[in-house]
């Protein structure tokens, strides 16, 4: 008889939008609760699939909550597992640790939430015995591998192991629990369930290792299919695994190649037709994308002032494309072809701003990042970085203002 199990990790159940972007009130409703509705949707596998347990892998919650509505739902959700006889196994991450909700809510009893100390729920599958081991972050930090914690494999069952970890680091995320993965092939554990890492990433061999990613994405920076993981454990111990998509809204860059386009209306119907092929390339149901204009050099001035105007044309294509949304423009490159006479000479000075220019320009970011949230300040660098921000902000300023001056419709 085998053993069947859901595993998912940094759902950031009802986390904030993090896209200053995405102006539109009913985009943002949308994914506002796309979140929640991936979890509804997690659940539902989980049932329509009869499996043994829900296995998540830390980050159930976003830190910054309070809201007790979380945790009602999630209760209720959990509770439909519980009445299906469903088993659910829960750890911390680093979001869960900061959470007042993850210590409030009272949950149903098929539900394991291990401590801050190593834990183990047993289950029988016929003959197949499963042992899951368990490790939560006690606090938001975890700069030390949480893998020594963890118990000696139980002698006899096949060990599967859930741990929130940045595993030997990963771009954009911090290092939270580090540990090498030649350490989890060596472990005596047949499957690790780890959470933190938002791509998913899969590693067979001794063990099978499997980051599942997130199920849905809330900005642009976590682009791409989400999913979940399901997984199959015959009685032979063999790991059977099955991708399932979750997302309800998918964010996606799509690159518009413009290059040698000199009017405006074929790069108008050039971005529509990007549009269209997106639209028929990912089928999440709300697609959210960001187009990348490249090679648009005799237009790059007039899209530095019109890009509002571009997509406005870009999305009255006439014909259904399904939900598409739009949540900013890009335009890759330089300021392409600049303009003549004096406004020219004004763009070669602006594009070497003198030491007093600069200065003042890091001042002002000094101000704007001292009055955010703490959370936030971070996302400008530390302070030995900033010289590099200043220029490219000064020069997207100076790129701004000058196709603004330039007017008409040319380069």
């Amino acid at each position: 008889m085998a053993f069947r199990f859901v595993h998912t990790a940094d759902i950031h159940l009802d986390s904030p939008l993090k896209s200053l972007a995405l102006r539109d009130p009913a985009l943002s409703e949308r994914v506002g609760t796309a979140t929640r509705e991936a979890f509804r949707g997690i659940v539902d596998l989980c049932l329509r699939e009869a499996v043994d347990a829900l296995l998540i892998a830390g980050d159930l919650y976003d830190g910054s909550q309070t809201s007790m509505k979380t945790a009602r739902f999630l209760g209720s959700e959990l509770g439909r597992l519980d009445a299906a006889g469903i088993a659910t196994c829960i750890i911390r991450g680093n979001h869960d640790a900061e959470s007042r909700i993850t210590r409030e809510l009272v949950l149903p009893p098929s539900v394991t939430v291990f401590g801050a100390r190593p834990g183990v729920r047993r289950f029988a599958a016929g003959a197949l015995e499963v042992a899951v081991h368990g490790i939560s972050f006690a606090d938001a930090h975890a700069p030390q591998s949480l893998l020594p914690r963890f118990g000696a494999p139980v002698s006899g069952a096949l060990n599967i192991g859930i741990m929130h970890t940045s595993l030997n680091g990963a771009a954009g995320h911090d290092v939270y629990a580090p540990c090498a993965l030649a350490d989890l092939m060596a472990s005596g554990f047949a499957y690790w369930a780890l959470g933190h890492v938002h791509r998913r990433s899969v590693h067979q061999g001794p063990a099978t290792v499997v980051m599942p990613g997130m199920p849905q994405g809330r900005d642009i920076g976590e682009a791409g299919q989400k999913s979940v993981t399901l997984v199959t454990v015959g009685d032979d111990g063999r790991i059977g695994l099955e991708e399932c998509l979750t997302a309800l809204a998918q964010f996606q860059r799509v690159t518009v190649h413009a290059a040698g386009l000199a009017e405006w209306p074929a790069l108008v119907r050039t971005l529509q037709q990007a549009l269209r092929q997106a639209r028929r390339d990912h089928g999440a149901p709300d697609l959210i994308l960001r187009p990348v204009i490249e090679g648009a050099d005799a237009l790059a001035w007039r899209l530095a002032r019109d890009r509002d105007l571009a997509l406005a044309e870009a999305q009255a294509t006439g014909e259904e494309i399904g939900t598409v949304w739009i949540d900013k423009l890009e335009v890759a490159g330089g300021a392409g072809i600049a303009p003549a006479g004096t406004l020219g000479e004004l763009a070669t000075m602006l594009a070497d701003p003198p030491p007093a220019a600069l200065a003042e320009g890091a001042e002002a970011v000094e101000v704007l990042v001292a009055a955010l949230p703490p959370a936030l300040r971070d996302r400008f660098g530390s302070e030995d970085t900033r010289a590099a921000l200043v220029r490219t902000l000064m020069a997207e300023g100076a790129a701004g203002v000058l196709a603004l001056l330039a007017g008409g419709e040319g380069a």
